[in-house]
């Protein structure tokens, strides 16, 4: 992927988003600002989403040992691109740890606001950095079908990016709601692919985010009877079941 077009209340946040579907720091790209945000009714921000395109820059080709003896040796950022093919690792020193907190202060913040008091733990896997929120009535903070935490999931890696010199992706989860959310959707393909073989019609989901869209489509990649597909534009894109 060389360009993505993200939306967001503001151009920060729109620009934000773009940086994580390409996996790349700002410095990286260039942002054409597409359509700017308009202000709502009494100057609350959200009669029109602010709408930006972002293109990677081209990386310049490195010269060879012998006719660049003089070259210094690549920076720390540059060989971690190259370690992951071009997509910046998690840094694990200093300033990823300040992002954690970071994060984690927001997260207790907003909390605090709904009148939750709630204790955030970092569980570090080869896959993913997860922030995992106890505390008591965390139902208010999932939301409906996750909705809440999704959304406070977004302005928290906004917060973390902003403290880090490299990409970070976090995930929150609070009462073990991403693991029984998975499960669901995961039965819930399965029934809805049932149903396609059996009327031999196709069905199309609601509108998910690109994780629960992604947690059907894995679930039915190797289904011998059905395919799937996304159609439409986020918030509202959504995942079509059909015959193969």
């Amino acid at each position: 992927m060389s360009k993505a077009v993200a939306t967001g209340k503001t151009i920060e946040e729109a620009v934000a988003r773009g940086l994580t579907q390409l996996g790349v720091n700002r410095d990286r790209v260039t942002v054409n600002v597409l359509e700017q945000p308009s202000k709502g009714f009494l100057g609350f921000i959200g009669a029109k989403a602010a709408k930006v395109e972002l293109a990677l820059l081209p990386e310049t080709a490195p010269l060879s040992a012998a006719s660049s003896p003089s070259l210094p040796q690549q920076s720390t950022r540059e060989s971690k691109q190259e370690a992951t093919g071009g997509v910046p690792r998690q840094d694990s020193g200093h300033l990823a740890e300040e992002a954690y907190q970071e994060a984690i202060a927001f997260i207790v913040d907003v909390a605090k606001s709904m009148g939750l008091t709630v204790e955030v733990e970092i569980i570090h896997t080869k896959e993913s950095t997860t922030l995992q929120i106890s505390g008591p009535d965390l139902g208010l903070l999932i939301g409906r079908r996750g909705q809440t935490l999704d959304a406070l999931q977004y302005l928290a890696n906004i917060v973390a990016n902003r403290y880090s010199d490299s990409f970070i992706r976090l995930v929150l989860d609070a009462e073990n709601f991403r693991d029984r959310r998975k499960k669901t959707l995961e039965e819930l393909a399965d029934r809805l692919a049932s149903r396609v073989v059996r009327t031999r019609k196709e069905v199309v989901l609601e509108p998910m985010s690109p994780q629960e869209r992604k947690i059907i489509h894995s679930r039915l990649q190797d289904h011998r009877q059905v395919n799937t597909l996304s159609k439409g534009e986020d918030p509202n894109r959504r995942v079509v079941i059909t015959l193969k």
